[in-house]
């Protein structure tokens, strides 16, 4: 593995690359059998610990993720008939909860209606720590549930900038083609840098760096973003 990984490393020239190449360069380094996700580190000119100048949002891709995220949904009435309609893959109220703070954790987004979460606020110790609670900014606390769980499936992505100042997001399967991650890599590019905090001062896109699962950092020219 180590070998292997220091050939494909050699393969990286230190210089930055245009999105097309690094994307290209990123498939014809692969050296694992299974198929990676296709991840982006953006380094952002931002201060985290103001809160005018944290960074986050959602976007759906134009070409998804390649996989289908497990969708839990706590709902109360007619809304959980709505969710199951939608797909997701679990549903129920306080049962669910109750579920969820026994041990329940297998779903990788949480959906709730506001009037639910209340009872989901308790679940803030099991669910904070792995990015799990939901989040009116990021459309997942909705009375829209059905719509929640379709742009989930169809490929939504979420990104946070992290406390030093690095968003880290997937934009796909090294399966797709390069047309395609550029085009999704471009999505969330162009949404990250719409996001950025009028407080935020000199460059904000710092650096951009393309890699795969287990594969080397490709550095992308941030003067073409």
């Amino acid at each position: 593995m180590g070998k292997k990984f220091g050939l494909a490393k050699k393969q990286v020239e230190s210089r930055p690359y245009a999105l097309e190449e690094a994307v290209a360069l990123m498939k014809k380094v692969k050296f694992v059998a299974f198929d990676e996700t296709a991840e982006l580190a953006m380094r952002l000119g931002v201060n985290p610990k103001h809160a005018d100048q944290m960074v986050r949002g959602t976007l759906v891709l134009p070409n998804g993720l390649g996989k289908s995220k497990r969708i839990a949904v706590v709902a109360s009435s007619d809304k959980i008939k709505e969710a199951q309609e939608a797909g997701a893959d679990e549903v129920g109220g306080e049962d669910l909860v109750e579920r969820i703070q026994k041990g329940y954790l297998d779903f990788d987004v949480l959906v709730a209606t506001p009037d639910m979460m209340k009872s989901v606020g308790k679940l803030g110790k099991v669910l904070g720590p792995r990015g799990l609670m939901p989040n009116p900014k990021t459309g997942t606390v909705t009375l829209d549930v059905a719509k929640a769980v379709r742009e989930v499936k169809a490929g939504k992505v979420e990104f946070r900038v992290d406390k030093n100042g690095v968003i880290h997001a997937p934009f796909g399967k090294l399966s797709f083609s390069e047309s395609s991650l550029v085009q999704n890599a471009r999505a969330l590019l162009d949404t990250v840098v719409r996001a950025k905090p009028p407080t935020s001062k000199g460059k904000y896109v710092r650096s951009v760096t393309i890699s795969s699962t287990m594969g080397p950092g490709i550095r992308i020219n941030v003067d073409q973003i």
